[in-house]
């Protein structure tokens, strides 16, 4: 049975003492802070490794930390680095394929309750 997510995250988090969840084929993520509106959430790819693409309710804003990326959004592509960002409206196909290994920063409005499903992690 699924938990029911706490409404907040601690105010301050320390990455090093949230646990890194890997989510097979070279990704693996980290829940930073949340509260209902808005979610934090640090995400690594391997190189050649694929964010199928898919959609969901959320509206999203990514920060390219590291790496390269070849982005979907809504039936376009670009390729993005380091300082590069993008943002996904709700309910629109997104996805990525990781060119160079790197990290992505993802923000979602409002939290990803689907994500602390499984427990909160914060």
């Amino acid at each position: 049975m699924a938990t029911r997510m706490r409404e907040q995250s601690a105010a301050f988090v320390k990455a090093d003492t949230i646990p890194k969840e890997d989510l097979g084929g070279g990704i693996s993520r980290q829940i930073l802070g949340y509260g209902p509106d808005l979610m934090v959430v640090r995400v690594w790819f391997d190189e050649g490794a694929v964010g199928e693409v898919h959609a969901h309710p959320h509206s999203q804003s990514t920060l390219v930390e590291s790496g390269k990326f070849e982005v979907f959004v809504d039936g376009h592509k670009q390729v993005l680095g380091a300082g590069d960002a993008f943002y996904i409206a709700p309910h629109l196909d997104h996805g990525a394929v990781c060119l160079e290994a790197g990290v992505l920063i993802d923000t979602f409005s409002p939290a990803r309750e689907d994500f602390l499903e499984a427990g909160d992690p914060a």
